[in-house]
């Protein structure tokens, strides 16, 4: 078996956001002798015994120059001491980048993995230097290349998974994302204000720039006009964020075309009608379409229009529906699934 070298941006079982990278680490570590992880950061490590991480220190405040130092010195070690199939590169444009030279001159190829519209310089620079890039959706990478291949996302559905018995009432929808514009949390408070349904909203402002508008999150979710206040949970881990799925009857997610939102797969992973505003779910979807689909993030009257159905539906039928979307995403985005199809590239 060869060895694999992985770039990863946080390496911590506990992350709110990147803490899925240590099931996926586990799951690549499965097709080689050892795997080890230049990371920017290390929290609680849960990986397998063939995984070894080592962190440039964002994590005890090393400074930039300080990292960067710190980079240089792990991967000149790594490559002395190993012959590495490959270099994955997971959201690590900056360490592609940086590591390039080196990993040419050992003949390891480097295979970038990047799911953001956001195009910067940084990125195009990755690009050059890499072997091939992946992205989880057609839409998921911000500009056309001839490297680049879709290979879906990566969803532990042995984790994510459907309650055993149906969600209790009154009703509940959930909203997993961070608190920022861009995900439109104050699109589901306002199509849900008259509804007699719970709203949980799960993620933090994780920027300064997010914060205003976190703010106005927090007012909204607290207008006593609403049947029922809005529940801000702040970030949970992903074991609390299935267990209130499992309580929950539907989720929104309304990140715009161009994001193929993780936290989607995850909630209908877990069996609930998931409505979307992008239009790289359609295929997901399937017959379901017209009832889980709203026309854009901002969508206020689609949106309330749709969970109304929800609501009027049976338990039974909601659970196929869900049963519907677990099957699709099993097929095309379990974690297993990608691993092959990055090994075997």
């Amino acid at each position: 078996m060869s060895h694999l070298l992985v770039f990863n941006l946080a390496t911590d079982a506990d992350d709110p956001i990147l803490g899925f990278t240590t099931r996926w680490l586990n799951e690549l570590a499965k097709h080689y002798e050892t795997l080890d992880v230049v990371t920017m950061r290390a929290g609680r490590l849960a990986t397998a015994p063939n995984v070894r991480v080592y962190s440039v220190g964002k994590e005890r405040g090393l400074s930039e120059p300080a990292r960067a130092l710190r980079f240089y010195a792990i991967l000149t070690g790594l490559l002395r001491r190993k012959r590495y199939a490959r270099c994955f590169a997971h959201m690590m444009p900056l360490f592609a980048v940086m590591g390039a030279p080196l990993l040419k001159a050992a003949r390891v190829p480097i295979l970038l993995w990047y799911t953001h519209r956001q195009n910067h310089r940084l990125l195009q620079l990755a690009e050059r230097v890499a072997w091939q890039v992946v992205t989880a959706s057609a839409d998921s990478f911000p500009f056309s290349t001839p490297k680049l291949r879709v290979v879906g996302h990566g969803i532990d559905t042995a984790l994510y998974a459907p309650a055993a018995d149906p969600a209790p009432e009154p009703f509940q929808v959930l909203h997993v994302a961070r608190l920022s514009p861009i995900k439109h949390q104050t699109t589901l408070l306002a199509a849900t204000v008259d509804l007699p349904a719970r709203v949980a909203l799960v993620g933090d402002a994780l920027t300064a720039d997010d914060a205003a508008y976190a703010q106005a999150v927090r007012e909204q979710a607290a207008n006593p006009a609403r049947c029922f206040p809005a529940q801000l949970t702040g970030a949970l881990s992903p074991e609390q964020v299935i267990a209130l799925a499992r309580r929950s009857h539907a989720a929104v997610n309304l990140s715009p075309p161009g994001l193929f939102d993780k936290a989607a797969l995850e909630a209908m992973a877990c069996g609930l009608p998931t409505i979307v505003a992008s239009d790289g779910f359609n295929d997901l979807l399937g017959r379901h379409h017209a009832a889980l689909r709203v026309a854009h993030p901002a969508d206020v009257d689609g949106l309330r229009e749709r969970l109304r159905a929800l609501m009027a539906m049976s338990s039974a039928q909601r659970q196929q529906i869900g049963a519907d979307l677990r099957a699709a995403v099993v097929a095309s985005h379990s974690l297993p699934a990608l691993v092959a199809r990055l090994v075997a590239m």
